[in-house]
């Protein structure tokens, strides 16, 4: 194939794609370019197909170091294992593409993007994903349409489509929108808090003087669910637009079509109606108050029955096309009682919640926790408060130097959750992504300053339908449970569509048979006055907006209705014995310096002494003490006030060098003792000084309160260096 290039203006960015240049053996190869970025994309096909019920396709998104002139950090000089960005990437083009196979296509299909130049303006997620399509529209596979992306941001009152990553960075809005054509494919939303000054309109042509700060208000910025449809109708033209510059372009450039068999699982129609008629009762039957555990041992043992009954029947077909046709019988059994009858396998009404049950703080070691159960689905939740230094480091591509998360939210999916005999390993992309999605919906509703870090983790005990919404009722109780200050509680539901040529029907609250059968799988969390996040992926190759906003709609309905049940629990919260005592307050910043003192020994011995940890602003003159004893964060935050007021500048005793004196014991340490010495200054009697031989534990030997004579070895400034008698015979 001859090198031929392809430029493309729409929606604000230009694209350039590159056919036949590199990578000739893939089965599909593009170099995209979009102002300095460069993305290579390929698509391989296995010749040989599985048998599996499922599209085997695999999506690779790899950032190079060297694509913004750079080394990797770290021990190892190389690209190890793929960031959260990259793995969350390639969630969005693996979901986004998906659709776009045949019904039934058996073969391992591999994509992979590799960004091989970048550019800080240009969103890659969106370049990747078009980049992908590209490599698929002009490659041998049976693909012939297109998708585009589109991104839209909300700075102030205004919309902006196609944002750079500056605009992105600083709006109140990330809307991604994947479509094709008129139809859409996928939605991610998220919200992100903004704190904006409160106009004062109390005298009409006041001016706030200079002299005083304007009152900041904070702002979460959820989306009306209306506002979200009026956006999605308004952006589905760009979204038509693009697809058709990309179809037009580049679909005339596609390979030779190779040859694919995609009915290797087909059911033979006298297999189907043998297995209709021989067991639909007893399929109907397992779909019918059992549990997910039951119903799968129940639907094995029918399988397990057919094959027996095939096999007497004298018919030959191979056990993959039994399994199958049963699997198609519970499929068509479960849509036709939602679709026809209007009735769930559990028996509750379409817009029904299961029964939610709620524990905060049963984890008496953990600053805050919460068992969130809603049907057959569990979520242990915990909270974990910390400080600056306990941030997540992490860093984007164009980068210039790292990043600090404080608010961190992780997903954990056991296999014992579904009854799988399976070991923990490293976390999956569907973990990365389901923590991801929990943690924005959480994010906007919690102010953290910099000298705070908050860690939620999830972990699913039991799973049938969506453990990510229970992850985030369950973080938001936990957090509370920390108490850590929420401007507004959020809840999240997982909503699900079933649609015939004629008839469709919107379920509330999905659980797993629903989501398998399911044309549309839809996860909508916020708080009573809109979405904070939203997550929306589409099987059935597009979804009507008007039947969209119904089902946001309902899924209001039922947050509200998870919200009323959150708030009882809120209200019964006990708080932790294992909560930290912090004290925030404000000291001179041009006295920092004598709270930190040479080389950090005055903040050290300040630490060591009260047994707190200590955040300081240099700028601000802001202070944070920390500890789980409350005396001693007060007596901490009263002794550094003291420094800062300069009462301790002449207060230290002289101690004469050489001479004894009898002190008490005020707090024993790792490394030695706080003992108090006439006069009531506190001075360190280190371990290696207290006697001739080594001592492994102090607290064998002395308590606190207790008296000890002590001798001088010397006094500089307010360092008093102290030994036993023993030590110095």
């Amino acid at each position: 194939m001859n090198e031929k290039i392809v430029d493309i203006d729409v929606n604000g960015l230009k694209e350039q794609f590159i056919l036949g240049k590199v990578a000739r053996q893939a089965d599909g190869s593009v170099l995209y370019k979009q102002g300095k970025a460069v993305l290579l994309g390929t698509v391989t096909v296995d010749k040989n197909p599985v048998d599996e019920d499922f599209l085997p396709l695999t999506v690779q998104y790899l950032e190079r170091a060297y694509a913004v002139s750079k080394i990797p950090g770290g021990f190892i000089k190389r690209e190890s294992k793929p960031s959260d960005f990259e793995t969350l990437t390639a969630r969005i083009i693996d979901r986004s593409l998906r659709p776009l196979f045949p019904d039934s296509f058996p073969y391992p299909v591999v994509i992979t993007v590799m960004v091989l130049s970048g550019d800080e303006s240009v969103d890659l997620q969106i370049a990747a994903l078009h980049c992908a399509n590209a490599t698929l529209l002009t490659s041998s596979l049976p693909i012939t349409r297109a998708i585009s992306g589109v991104r839209i941001t909300k700075n102030g009152d205004s919309f902006i489509l196609n944002p750079t990553i500056e605009e992105l960075e600083s709006g109140s809005l990330d809307l991604l929108l994947v479509g094709s054509g008129k139809e859409m494919m996928m939605i991610e939303l998220a919200v992100k808090s903004t704190k904006e000054v409160i106009p004062d309109f109390t005298e009409l042509g006041t001016i706030i003087g200079t002299e005083s700060l304007p009152e900041l208000e904070w702002r979460v910025n959820e989306i009306k669910e209306d506002t979200l449809v009026s956006l999605i109708k308004k952006y589905i033209d760009n979204i038509d637009e693009a697809t058709k510059a990309y179809e037009n372009a580049l679909l005339p450039l596609k390979k030779e079509q190779r040859e694919f068999n995609t009915s290797t699982t087909n059911v033979p129609e006298v297999l189907k109606s043998f297995i209709e008629k021989e067991f639909r009762d007893k399929v109907f039957q397992t779909l019918e108050g059992l549990s997910k555990s039951e119903r799968a041992g129940a639907l094995d043992g029918i399988v397990d029955e057919a094959l027996e009954m095939v096999a007497s029947q004298g018919m030959e077909f191979e056990p993959i096309y039994v399994k199958k046709s049963i699997e198609e019988l519970k499929s068509a059994l479960v849509r036709e009682q939602i679709l026809k009858n209007r009735v769930r396998a559990d028996g509750r009404a379409l817009d029904e919640v299961r029964p939610i049950s709620i524990e905060t703080n049963l984890l008496p070691s953990v600053h805050g926790s919460c068992l969130f159960r809603r049907g057959e689905t569990q979520a242990l939740v915990t909270a974990t408060l910390g400080d600056s230094k306990d941030a997540q480091m992490y860093e984007l591509l164009s980068d210039l130097s790292p990043r600090m998360e404080h608010f961190m939210v992780h997903y954990n999916f056991p296999g014992f959750s579904v009854g799988e005999a399976k070991p923990l390993g490293a976390p999956s992309r569907r973990e990365l992504g389901h923590g991801n999605l929990a943690k924005r919906a959480l994010e906007p509703v919690i102010e953290l300053d910099g000298s705070q870090t908050v860690r939620v983790v999830s972990e699913i005990l039991e799973s049938n339908g969506s453990s990510s919404m229970a992850t985030v009722c369950g973080g938001a109780l936990a957090l509370y449970s920390a108490e850590v200050e929420l401007k507004k509680m959020v809840a999240g539901v997982a909503m699900g569509l079933m649609s015939s040529e004629s008839e469709y029907a919107i379920l509330t609250d999905i659980m797993g048979l629903e989501d398998h059968d399911g044309d549309v799988d839809l996860k909508v969390a916020g708080t009573r006055d809109g979405i904070t996040a939203m997550q929306m992926d589409i099987k059935l190759g597009g979804l009507d907006l008007d039947i969209l906003q119904e089902a946001l709609f309902q899924a209001k309905e039922a947050r509200e209705h998870i919200l009323n049940i959150m708030e009882e629990a809120k209200s019964q919260i006990k708080p932790s014995g294992a909560l930290p005592t912090i004290e925030h307050f404000s000291i001179d910043p041009s006295k920092i310096v004598h709270i930190i003192g040479k080389a950090g020994s005055t903040i050290k011995e300040i630490i060591e002494k009260f047994g707190v940890s200590i955040d300081l602003d240099r700028n601000s003159g802001g202070v944070k003490v920390t500890g789980r004893d409350k005396e001693n964060v007060t007596k901490a935050k009263e002794h550094i006030e003291n420094i800062a007021s300069g009462a301790f500048d002449n207060p230290i005793p002289t101690y004469e060098a050489g001479k004894q004196y009898k002190g008490i014991i005020k707090k024993i340490v790792d490394f030695g003792m706080f003992v108090e010495l006439p006069g009531g200054y506190d001075a360190l009697l280190h371990i290696s000084k207290i006697g001739k031989s080594r001592i492994y534990n102090l607290e064998e030997l002395y308590k606190v309160g207790d008296e000890i004579d002590v001798v001088v070895l010397e006094q500089r400034g307010k360092k008093v260096e102290l030994a036993t008698l023993e030590y110095l015979k």
